[in-house]
């Protein structure tokens, strides 16, 4: 087991217009900021490694709270991220990369508070560093992350999650084989079309995906007359279809979520949609989540995603009803991991429980890389994945490091109108070229392109100071 300290984090962004507008819960995105970290290791006995990650900071879904501006939500990432580099950066021994993630995963949320920044988004900072440090670590050893992880290249153990012991990870690790394919999940925002041209439908817009998420709203009726709209499109399709839900938090408590089941249990308009549903993520605002039962509505699958801010999450909801709970590698790889390993314990033991993968915001290279290999390695089969469609292609990306992407991972990316963008091959990504030594990525990011991430004033600083 390889340890390691780290000598540098640097942190840069990149401005993201998107060719449409994407609508969930109360907000609309037309455009975002990327940021890449780059981390510099030393590996015990190996010597110097450089690693890389990226994420789009997405407004308003870390902290949806009202009173907050949506720039006021990307700023509060940034200081995650800056917060979290002082934590790494103190840590001068050589330690495991699970076991530095350990070390200061407590702290972070503690400094982070103290600034009111919720659970989930004070995850943000360790998250992103993380991945650049496993791509580092794998990369002085010379081995693919499905490699790599599969002989708990990090360390990863139990001292985070009293409820799983060593073995269990150990045991789940050791299993893992990378899936070759991974379907592409469609999502259909509040705004996008339903009919016709651009709707849910049209091939050129859903790429052939036979597994769709539909955004609600948090309004029974009104989610009850779309989804009719959106079953009726999709019965039309020359395949069989499976369903995805999510509220992104806007039902307001369990009686309008009854409303909602009630009507996709008795309304025969609902069937094309009820009748190929998988589940529903996360209905209910996190902090109603966490006091309410899902009693007998636990009969349908339900998951959690804005409410697994901690390491404790996926315990607490299976106790009140819920089957399952995302991966998104801007949560926490290692958390996606333990979940993983939970939903496979538990399933052993007679239950039904999973892990899904559910993350829009994954643009072209690095993220979606990172987190489609996140999923390949943990036993998702299909994942939310919508960046190609809501931003075009690389995007501004520099065109030579879009092609020396497309050159790289050429079962990933096609070139098509003048821009490098992801090969959806019938309706799924290939993940074969993501068992390159290192996290997913042979090549990195051209760092002489982006800008230094803007530093954040402290929202509970400027607050003392009035």
């Amino acid at each position: 087991m390889l340890r390691l300290t780290v000598n540098d984090i640097a942190f840069f962004e990149r401005p993201l217009v998107f060719a449409r507008p994407f609508r969930f819960g109360a907000v609309t995105i037309n455009a975002a900021s990327q940021m890449f970290v780059r981390v510099e290791i030393e590996v015990e006995g190996r010597g110097r490694a450089t690693g890389a990650s990226a994420e789009m900071m997405a407004p308003k879904w870390f902290d949806k709270r009202p009173h907050l501006t949506p720039d006021e939500t990307v700023d509060q990432l940034r200081r995650s991220l800056l917060l979290a580099r002082e934590l790494y950066l103190s840590q001068s021994d050589f330690v495991t990369a699970f076991g530095l993630h350990a070390g200061c995963i407590g702290a972070q949320a503690t400094a982070c508070a103290r600034e009111d920044i919720p659970p989930l988004a004070a995850a943000f900072g360790p998250a992103e560093i993380d991945k650049a440090i496993l791509d580092a670590l794998l990369r002085a050893a010379g081995l693919g992350v499905f490699d790599g992880m599969a002989a708990n290249i990090a360390g990863i153990d139990a001292r985070l999650t009293p409820d799983l012991d060593d073995a269990a990870i150990t045991r789940f690790l050791s299993t893992r084989k990378r899936f070759d394919r991974v379907a592409v999940r469609h999502t259909v925002g509040m705004d996008d079309p339903i009919e016709g041209a651009g709707g849910v439908a049209d091939p050129k817009d859903n790429a052939d995906a036979h597994y769709f998420k539909l955004k609600l709203n948090g309004d029974p009726a009104h989610d009850a007359a779309r989804l009719t709209r959106i079953g009726k499109e999709l019965a039309g399709l020359p395949y069989a279809t499976k369903i995805t839900l999510d509220a992104n938090e806007q039902y307001a408590d369990l009686a309008a979520l009854n409303a909602l089941v009630d009507r996709l249990d008795h309304d025969a308009a609902l069937a094309p949609i009820a009748s190929n549903l998988l589940y529903i993520e996360q209905p209910m605002p996190r902090d109603i989540t966490k006091a309410s039962p899902l009693g007998a509505l636990a009969a349908r699958n339900f998951i959690i995603d804005e409410a697994d801010d901690f390491y404790d999450a996926f315990p607490e909801a299976r106790a009140l009803g819920y089957r399952g709970i995302s991966s998104k590698s801007c949560k926490g790889i290692y958390k996606a991991i333990i979940n993983a390993t939970r939903a496979a314990t538990w399933s052993a033991d007679g239950g039904q429980y999973f892990i899904s993968g559910e993350d829009l915001t994954c643009q072209a290279g690095l993220a979606v890389q990172q987190d489609l290999a996140l999923g390949a390695l943990i036993g998702v089969t299909h994942a939310e994945r919508n960046g190609h469609h809501y931003v075009d292609g690389f995007a501004d990306t520099p065109e030579v490091e879009a092609d020396a992407f497309l050159a790289a991972h050429p079962d990933l990316y096609t070139r098509d109108g003048g821009k490098v963008r992801l090969a959806i091959h019938d309706g799924d990504l290939l993940t074969g070229s993501l068992a390159t030594p290192g996290f997913a990525s042979s090549v990195h990011p051209d760092w002489s392109t982006m800008q230094p991430l803007r530093r954040p004033t402290p929202r509970v600083l400027q607050e003392q100071a009035v």
